[in-house]
């Protein structure tokens, strides 16, 4: 079994590409960086009202 290979990423990245489109998929990226930049902003406010 082994891990997959640079061909087997490729593949998997066309089939998602098509199947839910590009504009799609940066909408998601768009959305899931917001995510993390508030989660990271909401992590940092909390240690700081942890320290006063």
């Amino acid at each position: 079994m082994g891990s997959f290979s640079i061909w087997h990423w490729l593949i998997v990245l066309l089939v998602i590409v098509l199947i839910f489109g590009t504009k799609k998929l940066k909408t998601l990226g768009q959305d899931l960086g917001e995510s993390v930049k508030n989660f990271k902003k909401a992590v940092t406010d909390e240690e700081k009202k942890d320290n006063n």
